[in-house]
């Protein structure tokens, strides 16, 4: 069967110690056996790690944040549309989401196919929306409060034991045993995302999450559950193992069936010694470590791309259970060239 060929652009090349998806989304795609993929990198730094790997990406752009507003923000996809004739985005940070979503239907017109979930999906689901959504769909979550000052932080222990976590809007989570480190946490978090900072109940148990495909229509096209088996100082996953736990699948299917999410999510789970389930965040996107549910038997990047673009997508029936993955750091020599031409030209 002849590959089909597609134009496909990705962000989230930080492959670094808090990883972002895009590298191994392209990865996933690389080993497509019905996609004939050229890959654009949508780069926002210029020394994301991504940019410079082999077979990796085919060209890079730079583009800029989401904070420079929208109007600079279309005009250089349109500009590098012009250029690649791009047929899918696949954005893959929770902070440029919004971004693309609201694009969404100006890309269409374009020719630009995502697969990314609705606003009010998106909206929902936020830390600080978290208990309202737990009550909604009947799951049990961690209590949470945002804060925005100090002198919320002072009022905590009328609500909270110690120890605590300390979240951001959209990343880092730090766990706090006393207001002093709470203090600490706050400003890192606030100097990078702003506030509102989320305070949540520290759960005691063991953390499973789930990398999910949705279909938009209440069917879930792909799930593969996983054990952290080691965790970085920022929470990320160096290390994991597919697991299998039916109740888990089961509680994915369910959400996704009331939601009627569209695109790749990721549910962070804590199971309890009482095997009781706290959802304690869902990201509204692939996560960093989907390549191991490739490993594992379901390409959920390829899968997502074919919703794209509007292909009818089997469910996946089944995966690899014990399947492990490990994160390594890797030494790559480059040239200060590319880093200069990257710098000037904005593209390499």
């Amino acid at each position: 069967m002849e590959k089909r060929k597609l134009n496909i652009a990705v962000t989230g090349l930080n492959n670094t110690d808090n990883p972002g998806p895009g590298v191994p989304v392209i990865r996933a795609l690389r080993e497509s056996e019905e996609l004939d993929v050229r890959i654009i990198g949508l780069a926002y730094e210029n020394l994301e790690p991504g940019i410079y790997m082999d077979n990796t990406v085919d060209k890079t752009y730079q583009i800029p944040y989401p904070s420079s507003g929208s109007e600079a923000f279309l005009e250089r996809i349109m500009y590098i549309h012009a250029k690649e004739k791009l047929d899918v985005i696949i954005p893959n940070f929770d902070a440029e989401l919004l971004t693309f979503m609201k694009a969404e239907e100006t890309f269409r017109e374009m020719g630009i196919s995502t697969f990314l979930p609705t606003i009010e999906q998106f909206e929902e689901r936020t830390k600080s929306n978290l208990p309202e959504y737990g009550e909604k769909y009947n799951l049990k979550v961690p209590y949470s409060k945002a804060i925005t000052s100090y002198a919320d932080i002072n009022n905590l222990r009328n609500h909270f034991d110690y120890p605590l976590l300390v979240k951001g809007k959209f990343y880092d989570a730090y766990l706090a045993y006393n207001p002093e480190q709470v203090i600490n946490h706050f400003n890192k978090i606030t100097a990078k995302w702003g506030v509102p900072v989320i305070i949540q109940e520290f759960i005691r148990g063991t953390e499973v999450n789930v990398v999910a495909l949705g279909d938009g229509k209440g069917n879930t096209i792909a799930a593969v559950p996983m054990r952290k088996q080691y965790i970085t100082d920022k929470g990320k996953a160096w290390g994991g193992i597919t697991i299998g736990d039916e109740n888990l699948l089961k509680l994915t299917k369910r959400l996704i069936k009331e939601t009627k999410w569209r695109g790749g999510m990721e549910l962070e789970i804590i199971k309890n010694v009482n095997n009781e389930y706290y959802l304690i965040e869902i990201n509204p996107r692939i996560p960093a470590w989907v390549y191991l549910a490739v490993g594992a038997g379901q390409n959920i990047p390829e899968a997502l791309v074919k919703l794209a673009i509007g292909d009818i997508v089997p469910t996946y029936k089944s995966y690899d259970i014990g399947k492990m993955f490990i994160r390594y750091s890797y030494d790559m020599i480059g040239d200060i060239s590319q880093f200069e031409k990257l710098s000037m030209t904005g593209e390499l």
